[in-house]
């Protein structure tokens, strides 16, 4: 009886080890993985135009307070090109803020007062305006003091004015803030407020808050009351955005050359540009966000 003969053996399938050393068929092996290839890149997108800054200015019958101004706001888009800077005017000069506003329907808009404390201009004139420009999105900035950038551009005004540092700590030199003045205990607070930090930056000098009107003591009272003191080296810092009636009648108490206003500084220019950053970045676009509280 033929024995059958043995099963042939299949064809032997390809093997591969395995982590434990033994061995598997290759088929069930997982592919050598096919690297993608880069995703093609996406079409940059336009960012949005940042908001207008609307510097918003008091206005003078000044005829220096417009070029001042403009100089101010041309230091602006020197430091930050392609921002859209425009500028308002509360009362006095043209554009007047509501006619600004005007041109700017549909737009976002940050205005920004030169303005340097919360008085009634920053309280109720700018809401105001804003109010009444509905088809624009605007925020109202905070007023320009009290800031350490205000106090860099008073101290360089004194600079300009001789004030030199060997006054610093001295016994005889003292330095009259001479402000606009106002009613409103907020503004007088802010103006006090900027007089301590430019003592602190004269290296401890005597600053008295002085006023122009609605306010005392007046300039020429604060520069007495410093001279019954025995501080004869006196200097008026004008504590004015632009020149303008107040800030000639305090350069003229001086009892010798008084700062200039703090006009085009590069510091006004920088903390312009600050307040207005500040105002971006806290809130979002609505008929009239105000951002008053100084920082």
């Amino acid at each position: 009886m033929t024995q059958p003969s043995p099963a042939q053996p299949s064809p032997a399938q390809p093997t591969a080890a395995s982590r434990n050393g033994t061995r598997r068929p290759m088929h069930r092996t997982r592919p050598l993985a096919v690297p993608r290839p880069p995703a093609a890149p996406r079409p940059p997108t336009s960012a949005p135009a940042p908001p207008v800054l609307l510097a918003v200015a008091h206005g003078s019958r000044d005829a220096q307070a417009l070029r001042t101004v403009l100089a101010l706001l041309d230091r602006i888009r020197d430091l930050r090109p392609g921002l859209d800077v425009r500028l308002g005017h509360i009362e006095l000069n043209q554009p007047l803020l509501p006619d600004t506003l005007d041109g700017l329907h549909g737009a976002d808009a940050v205005l920004v007062p030169l303005l340097l404390g919360r008085g009634h201009h920053v309280k109720h004139d700018l809401p105001t305006a804003a109010a009444a420009a509905p088809f624009v999105r605007t925020r109202i900035a905070a007023p320009l003091g009290p800031h350490p950038l205000l106090v860099e551009a008073l101290y360089g005004r004194l600079v300009e004015a001789g004030w030199d540092s060997a006054d610093e700590g001295g016994r005889r030199a003292a330095v009259v803030l001479a402000a606009a003045g106002s009613r409103d205990p907020d503004s007088a607070q802010d103006t006090r407020r900027t007089a301590r930090m430019l003592g602190e930056r004269l290296g401890g000098v005597p600053v008295i808050p002085a006023y122009a009107s609605a306010a005392t003591p007046t300039v020429p009272a604060a520069l007495r009351a410093l001279a019954a003191r025995g501080r004869h080296r006196t200097f008026v810092a004008s504590y004015f955005t632009a020149p303008g009636r107040f800030a000639s009648a305090a350069a003229s108490a001086a009892p010798r050359t008084a700062a200039v206003p703090l006009g085009a500084h590069p510091a006004m220019a920088r903390l312009l540009l600050h307040r207005y950053d500040q105002a971006v970045s806290a809130t979002a676009p609505s008929e009239a966000v105000s951002l008053l509280a100084s920082a």
